[in-house]
Formats: structure tokens, sequence, C-alpha cells
């Protein structure tokens, strides 16, 4: 792990801040999470240069366990591409350097291409060499914490069959992606999870240009879902439910690996998670001080 700590505020690119990015410090090391905007080319980029500017132990993404597999294909195919590495213009700032020198050619260096498919998370899988960790739900964690939930509040019959079905659907969604990784790897064809969601700016687009575009279209889906009403409690069951398990699935991670950790979660989440891990590390760490203070000296 770096001594010296990945700081947002340190790096001069606009898609990085601290609207994206957290850090939750700890004793066995630190826990990045990046919020992103699916599929868009200011956040394949964020996670794309904070991955590689970390380097992480662990990659924990928004993702069920059995779609890792196809997003591991995606990334692979990506990385074997002709193009999957290309150069840009490094900045000289250097004042001593001669007036020969500094006519001559730029250097340059390595800027990865995402791949094809799967968005942002096939190009954090891209840029690291991490163990890789699927923290979303369907698992047998969300699973048992909602059937205990949906006991214990009493819910009406109706919301709980709103949940079987969400629930059923994202179970088929996982077994598509686990089938799909499996043809994927048996023939010469790639098989997508869907199309990709489309926006009015690319990949190549200036970064001042991406960040701007994504934090208006962060800004208009939460303006929008703050007008509307709604008391979907199943949603809210479904929703809260995921976010606890993806809590406790990353203080696991945590307290099973010294390194660092790198947490790629859809921005609707980012805010919920950094302050529980935040609170649940000052509680740890309160914990161990008093258990340490009340230990008598030999």
């Amino acid at each position: 792990m770096d001594e010296s700590p990945f700081r947002p505020e340190s790096v001069d690119d606009p898609r990085i801040t601290g609207q994206f990015c957290r850090r939750v410090s700890g004793p066995t090391g630190d826990c990045y999470l990046l919020g992103v905007v699916h599929d868009h080319p200011a956040s394949i980029n964020r996670v794309m240069r904070v991955a590689d500017a970390v380097d992480p132990a662990v990659l924990a993404l928004e993702l069920p366990p059995a779609a890792l597999p196809l997003y591991r294909v995606y990334a692979r195919d990506g990385d074997s591409s002709a193009s999957a590495t290309r150069t840009v213009p490094a900045t000289d700032t250097d004042p001593d350097r001669s007036s020969d020198t500094a006519q001559s050619p730029p250097p340059t260096h390595p800027t990865h291409t995402p791949p094809a498919h799967g968005g942002e998370m096939s190009a954090a899988i891209s840029a690291t060499d991490a163990e890789l960790v699927g923290i979303d739900a369907p698992n047998w964690s969300f699973l048992r914490r909602l059937v205990t939930r949906l006991v214990a509040d009493r819910v009406s019959a109706g919301t709980a069959r709103r949940l079987l079905s969400s629930l059923g659907g994202a179970t088929r969604d996982a077994l598509r992606c686990r089938i799909a990784a499996t043809l994927t790897h048996a023939t010469s064809m790639t098989i997508t999870r869907g199309d990709p969601i489309e926006y009015d700016c690319d990949f190549d687009d200036p970064p001042e240009t991406q960040a701007a575009h994504e934090r208006a279209h962060v800004a208009s889906v939460q303006a929008l879902l703050g007008s509307v009403q709604t008391d979907d409690s199943a949603l809210a069951y479904r929703d809260e439910t995921r976010e606890r398990c993806m809590i406790d699935r990353l203080a696991e991670i945590r307290a099973e690996n010294d390194g660092t950790v790198l947490a790629i979660v859809g921005i609707d989440h980012l805010e919920t998670l950094a302050t529980a891990l935040s609170a649940d590390e000052m509680a740890t760490t309160e914990t161990s001080y008093h258990t340490d203070s009340s230990t008598p000296s030999p």
C-alpha cells in the first residue's frame, strides 16, 4: 500500500472529485469508494485512472457474484485488442530544460482504452490485476437478510409479492450473465448484457466536457426522483437491504485483507455506503481503544 494515500483533490482531473470519490481509512488499509453513472464516459475514465493510481489489493464491484465471469471476459477481450492502449502527450513543466529539449516532440505515457462492453465495471477490471469481488445482490446474504426483515416487519402480501418478483428478475439476469460468460469462453462470439446507455458525450471528449455532462445528468436525475412521490415499500425494502449487504460485505473484505480496497458503486449508493463504513470504522476503533485501556498492565 502506498505510504501517501490517494486524494481526489490532488488530481488535476475534473472527473475525479469529492462528489464521486470517498476514502475510508483504517488500520488494515484504505477503502476507496467511487460513485459512477453507469456507462458514462466520465465514470469509465474515473475508474480507470483511480484504479491505476491506487493499485488496490481488492476490487469490489456492484455486481452479483454470478455476473463477474462475464465482466472478466469483457475486460480480457479489451486488453487483447489491438487498441488496448494509446498514448497521449505528457506535459513538461520543468523550467530548467533547455530550449533545444523543449522543442523536441513531447513525451507520451500509455492510457487505457476501455473494453468495448461492460462499461465502467469491465473498465475497472482491465485497469488492475486486483482480486475481484462482487458485492451486489442477489446472493445468500441478501436473501437471508431480506426474509428476516420481511418476517419481523410482517409486511403485506402485496409488498412480499413485488419483492419476490423483483428478486426473481435479478436472479434470472445474474444467471444469464453466467451463461453468457460460458458461451463467450467456448465460442468466438461476444455475448453482451444489453445495450450500453448512450450519452451526449464520448470517451474521447475533453475531461471538462465529460465532467460537466455527468454532473448535469446526476443533478437532473436526482431532481426528478425528488419530485416523484412514491410509497413503494417493496422498492425501499430491496434497496435498503442491498445497501446493508454491500456495507457488510465491504467490511468483511477489509477485515480479511491488509491492502487497499477499491469499490465501484452507483452514485446513488455512494453516500450511504461511505457514511456507514466510516461509522463502523469509528465504532471499531473506539471499541479497540476501550479494550486496550481496560487491559491491566502486567
